[in-house]
Parts: C-alpha cells; sequence; structure tokens
C-alpha cells in the first residue's frame, strides 16, 4: 500500500463526509445515513469505477473507525446506570439477542440453503440494535426524561455487549471447519478466558496508571498512554484470532474504570468523530446496488423480520420484566432496528472468510438502511401507539398485569441474598478468578517461548524455557496465599450455613474445622494440579535447570508468603477502588477539590487515632499489627498529607488517620488494638 495513495484515498474520504456532515446537519436528517449514501456514490459498483486510487486502503481505514468506535463506546459505559435496570435490561438484550441470532441462522440455512457460518453471521448481524441513532433521535424528540428511555439505553448497550462477545465467537469459528460442538467451546473457553484476563488485570493496573498520568496534567500524555494500551491489547484479540473490536472495547471500559474518565472521553471524541464517519463510508464503498437490487425480495423479507421479531422480542420481554404496557410498547418500538454493529459484522463476515460472491454483505447493509430510516417514524408513534394499547387493554387483563407486577416486586425484593450468602458468593467468584488468571499466565508464557529471540538476547533465547517457567511458577506461587486465605473464609462460611445458630458452641467449632479443613485441602490439590499441567509445557529439560527452579520456588513460597498477601489485598483494593470510580466521580461533581479514594465494602477504612489510644507514641514494628490483627496499614494521613506505606518506624501521634485494609474480623479486631469505639 502506497503512503501517497493511503493519503489520498483518506483526503478524498474526509472531504466527502465533511460535506455530507454539513448538508445532513441542514436537513435534520442521521449523519450515519449520508456517510453510507456518500460511500455508495463514491465506489465502484455505482459509476463503474472508484474515486479511490488504492482499494487496499479501505480495508485499513476500515479497521480503525472499528476499533475508535468500540473503544469509545467502552469509555461510555456505565455500571452504575446498568445495575439500577439490570432486572430489565439483562433479559430482554439476551432473549433478543439469543433469538434474533436463531431466526437470521434458521433463515440462512433453511429458506437461503447458506451454509452454517455464513447464517450465523447473518443472524449475529441482525440482533443488535443502533445506540448512536436511538440516542440522536431520542434527544430530537426530548424524550430523556421518558420512563422507557433509560431501558432502552440500557438494552442496547447489553446488546453491544453481547455482540462484541458473539463477534468474537463467531471470528473464532470462522478460523475453524464450521459449527462443531469442538469450535465453539474452544471459542467460548477463549473468549472468556480472554476476557477475565484483561478485565482483572486491567482493573487492577490501568485505572491506577491513568489516574497517575492524569495528574501531570497533561491531555496529550493521557491519550497517548490510553491509546497505546488500546492498541495493544487490540492487536493481542487479533493474535489470538478475536475481533479487534473485543480488546478495543475492553480497554474502553478499563478507562471508564478511571478517575479521569470525562477527560478521556472528551479527548478521544475528535478521534471518534473522524474515524467512525469514515467507517461508515468505508461500508458504503462495498455496497453493490445492483447486487441490492437482485436480493430486493430478500432485502425486505429480512428487514419485516428484525421489524417485527425485535420489537415482538423487547415488548413481551419488557412486559415479563415489570415494565407497563405502554413503556414495553415504546421499548419495542424502539429496539425495532439494526445499526453499526450489522455493518461491522458483515465486513468482518468478509475479512474472516474472503467470501466475496455471498450477498450477505450487500443484503445486511441494505437492511440496516431501511430499518434505519423508518426507526425515528416508528418512535414518533410508539406514543400513541403505547396509549391505544393501554387504553384498548380489558380491565381484567390490566388487573392480572397489575398484579403480577406487584408480585414481581415482591419476589425481587425476597430474592434478594443475605450478607453471608453475598459474602460466600464473592470468594467463591475470586477463587474462580484466580484460577482463570493462572491460566492466562500459563497460555502467554506459552505463547511467548515460540518465539525465537536470537536477534534480541542469544543467551535469552538459550534458557528461554528456565525464564519462562519459572515466571509463570512463580505468579502460580503467589496466587496460592490468597487462594488458600479465601478458602479459610469459604470454609467458615459454608459451616455457618450448615451448623445453624442453635447447635451446642463445642459441635459448631468441630463442624467450622472440619469444612474448613475440606476447602483448604480442595483448594491445595487443585492449584497443585493447575501448576503442574503448567509444567507439563513449560519445564524445560535439563535436571539442573528443574531443581534450580523448584529451589526458588520453594525459597519463594517461605520468605515471601506474607508479602504475597499483603500484595493481593492490595491488588484487591485497586480492583475494588476502579469498581467504585463512578461514585468517586459523582462525588467530585457536586463538590469543588480532590476527594479522597474510597471503596464500597469491608475492604478498605480510615480510622482516627483518638487521645489517649494505646497506639500514640508506638510504631508499626512495636504493635506488630500484621501478626495481632491480620489488617494491613496502607496510608496514614496526617495534617493534610498522606504518607503512602510507612515504613516499620513510622510512629503514630493522636489525630492520624490510619488507611487499612483487610476483612471485617480484621479490622474489628484492629479498632480495638488502636482503642478506636
Amino acid at each position: 500500500m502506497s503512503e501517497s495513495l493511503f493519503f489520498q484515498d483518506l483526503a478524498v474520504m474526509m472531504a466527502a463526509v465533511g460535506l455530507v456532515s454539513i448538508i445532513f446537519t441542514r436537513l435534520g436528517w442521521p449523519k450515519v445515513i449520508g456517510y453510507l449514501l456518500a460511500g455508495i456514490l463514491m465506489g465502484e459498483h455505482t459509476w463503474g469505477g472508484s474515486f479511490l486510487a488504492d482499494p487496499k486502503s479501505i480495508g485499513t481505514i476500515g479497521q480503525l473507525g472499528i476499533v475508535f468506535l468500540m473503544f469509545t463506546l467502552g469509555l461510555e459505559f456505565s455500571a452504575g446506570d446498568m445495575k439500577k435496570v439490570k432486572h430489565v435490561t439483562m433479559p430482554t438484550a439476551l432473549f433478543d439477542t439469543v433469538m434474533m441470532i436463531w431466526l437470521g441462522y434458521t433463515v440462512g440455512t433453511r429458506v437461503l440453503g447458506w451454509n452454517s457460518v455464513q447464517s450465523l453471521f447473518l443472524g449475529a448481524a441482525l440482533c443488535d440494535s443502533a445506540t448512536t441513532l436511538l440516542a440522536k433521535t431520542i434527544e430530537e424528540l426530548r424524550w430523556s426524561d421518558r420512563p422507557f428511555v433509560r431501558y432502552v439505553f440500557g438494552t442496547t448497550i447489553f446488546e453491544d455487549i453481547l455482540c462484541v462477545g458473539v463477534i468474537a465467537l463467531i471470528t473464532g469459528v470462522a478460523h475453524g471447519n464450521g459449527m462443531s460442538a469442538g469450535a465453539v467451546g474452544m471459542s467460548l473457553g477463549g473468549l472468556l478466558v480472554f476476557f477475565t484476563g484483561v478485565l482483572v488485570f486491567g482493573l487492577v493496573l490501568v485505572p491506577r496508571l491513568l489516574n497517575l498520568v492524569g495528574r501531570l496534567k497533561d491531555d496529550e500524555s493521557l491519550l497517548l498512554t490510553l491509546l497505546g494500551l488500546c492498541f495493544f491489547v487490540s492487536f493481542i484479540a487479533f493474535k489470538l484470532d478475536y475481533s479487534l473490536a473485543l480488546g478495543a472495547f475492553l480497554v474502553g471500559i478499563l478507562g471508564a474504570s478511571s478517575d479521569v474518565r470525562n477527560r478521556l472521553h472528551e479527548l478521544a471524541g475528535p478521534l471518534r468523530s473522524m474515524f467512525s464517519a469514515v467507517f461508515f463510508v468505508t461500508i458504503g464503498l462495498l455496497v453493490d446496488p445492483a447486487v441490492c437490487f437482485r436480493n430486493l425480495p430478500l432485502i425486505i423479507g429480512l428487514a419485516l423480520l428484525v421489524i417485527c421479531g425485535k420489537g415482538f422480542n423487547c415488548t413481551f420481554m419488557s412486559l415479563l420484566t415489570g415494565q407497563s404496557v405502554k413503556d414495553a410498547v415504546q421499548t419495542g418500538f424502539g429496539l425495532a432496528q439494526i445499526g453499526e454493529f450489522a455493518y461491522m459484522v458483515a465486513l468482518i463476515y468478509m475479512s474472516e472468510t474472503g467470501d466475496s460472491t455471498s450477498p450477505m454483505y450487500q443484503v445486511v447493509v441494505a437492511v440496516s438502511l431501511i430499518t434505519t430510516c423508518l426507526n425515528p417514524v416508528m418512535l414518533r408513534t410508539s406514543d400513541r401507539v403505547g396509549d391505544w394499547c393501554e387504553t384498548r387493554i380489558p380491565e381484567r387483563v390490566r388487573g392480572w398485569i397489575a398484579a403480577y407486577q406487584d408480585w414481581l416486586s415482591r419476589f425481587r425484593t425476597a430474592a434478594v441474598p443475605s450478607q453471608l450468602q453475598q459474602h460466600l458468593r464473592s470468594r467463591a467468584a475470586w477463587l474462580g478468578v484466580i484460577g482463570v488468571l493462572n491460566f492466562c499466565v500459563s497460555i502467554v508464557a506459552s505463547m511467548l517461548v515460540q518465539y525465537d529471540y536470537t536477534p534480541f538476547a542469544r543467551f535469552f533465547e538459550a534458557h528461554k524455557l528456565f525464564f519462562f517457567c519459572l515466571v509463570a511458577n512463580l505468579f502460580c506461587v503467589s496466587m496460592l496465599a490468597p487462594a488458600l486465605g479465601l478458602a479459610v473464609s469459604i470454609g467458615h462460611d459454608v459451616a455457618a450455613v450448615l451448623i445453624g445458630t442453635r447447635q451446642p458452641k463445642r459441635w459448631k467449632m468441630a463442624v467450622r474445622q472440619f469444612v474448613t479443613w475440606i476447602c483448604w485441602v480442595a483448594v491445595f490439590v487443585l492449584a497443585f494440579a493447575q501448576i503442574l499441567m503448567i509444567n507439563v509445557n513449560l519445564l524445560p529439560p535439563e535436571i539442573p535447570a528443574r531443581v534450580a527452579i523448584l529451589a526458588l520456588l520453594l525459597t519463594a513460597a517461605v520468605v515471601g508468603w506474607k508479602r504475597f498477601k499483603r500484595a493481593a489485598r492490595v491488588a484487591s483494593y485497586h480492583f475494588n477502588s476502579a469498581l467504585a470510580a463512578e461514585r468517586r466521580r459523582t462525588r467530585k461533581a457536586t463538590r469543588r477539590g480532590e476527594v479522597t479514594l474510597t471503596v464500597p465494602g469491608d475492604f478498605y477504612v480510615h480510622l482516627v487515632i483518638p487521645d489517649g489510644s494505646p497506639a500514640v507514641g508506638e510504631t508499626l514494628r512495636s504493635l506488630d499489627i500484621r501478626a495481632k490483627t491480620g489488617a494491613s496499614v496502607v496510608a496514614v494521613e496526617r495534617n493534610g498529607e498522606r504518607f503512602r506505606n510507612p515504613g516499620p518506624t513510622w510512629c503514630f501521634q493522636s489525630g492520624d488517620v490510619a488507611v487499612v485494609i483487610g476483612e471485617p474480623p480484621q479490622l474489628a479486631a484492629l479498632k480495638v488494638l488502636f482503642g478506636v469505639v
């Protein structure tokens, strides 16, 4: 690809999108339709020749558009808002996505005679609604305060998340030999490992890094740092045979979990406007009007399938999840369309399969254009249709709906798990996460060991098995300490569930010790099995190297056991801190000045040293806080200044604020030690 031709084509595209944006803004029409029409008019299929000099540049520019579009979509993700409406949006999005994929797959295989992979791509293209189009239409209608709007947006965002996973899944399937159970299982398993690894490692490291860079007050450094992470993770996803969209979306979520999310959103806005516009133009460039005209009955039929299918799915599930009749109807009308994800799926199908003879791409883009143009009209009429439906419902049916909504509300209240159950689920989930992280590290080590490092360091190339095996095993050993601690906590919780509160004290102690021992042994055996599986592929064949690795691991386990537990607590604090970023941003929006980072739950507290406390005049070494309580002092605030990671010689004074992390019993013991009431 020539540099001069690439920039020439980029200049032509940018001039076209600039002109289109002016015209469609003046007309008050959705600009995305203008971008698509501009691409169609500039393409080689319309006039017999393309306005672009190098057709190869189309794919490169389109991939950049996908990356920036998905990155900014992840950056707009709000976990807090999604949590408030998840009881409606999650079931609706899941049901609609599954049903539309099934309908598209059935139409492709049974009606059109397509193969399974092609039909799966068709179903994926029909399953997701356009978030940007909805936002624009609702803004123009000034309906932002309508009750159904938050459910519509929540459903589209959950569908976006599901569609990212579907894209990653079907991309992996497209690289195989069809829709075998093994291919689907491998794609789902790999997707779960990649998704969990990126999010857990990312939430521990990335928000903290972005907050540190954000304190430099340099927008260029902040934006380049995040873009570097975005393209790096997207490249890893690409190397693992997943879509670039998945990596970009995950990095956007990580950026949204930092305190500088609003700055990042403002800085990335121009990039999204530029590359997303160019992306839609590249979609139009590949449209062949003649093929669309030949497949006009199929296009109209699929457009009706989208409008009727998605409209029914979302209306039905909205009613089933407790919305009113009018809100359910308006939700169904608003979601009865497909948008940018359909283009993305169609483009990925062409790039991954190389199938240029299938009309699927042309059909999907045409269906999206039809539903996109009809959706604003449907939304405008949904208000009257919703009122008509509510007035025409028989009184008996209206009573049934009201009774069902009342029962559903009481069921949700009763289904809230107790604090003990939440604690048990949380510990079990973290054990699963630790297992996935160990697997991620072993996979990365196995991938890196395949490369030839001779051009960089001959010594490293000769001993790369030793180094990568040592690193993978050290990570697993470091995870063993917090895993066993979680096992003990799970044992206590399970014992509390089993024995209740009316048993004798001696019996309670015996059951607790037995159950805790069982959990501890089970976790230890599973960890040992995982380490054994890692070493099957990475352990060097030389006996001295194996002995050295074993000796280093034993030394690290003995010397660093307490440090590993402390590091796990600090990592847990940073993880929860990233999850609480939205609450911190909300507080910052309501008051000026810096806000002290706080984390929800029982892991992280501030303890003020009162007058007359036994800790006054004592040092961290003399108090021996870790040995006596198990909690960790990660910082101390004195006279408005924060001292991070105080050393063992730190001497407490009256009025000091100790920033402490630990389990609830450990924090309670530390309060007694400090004399805090």
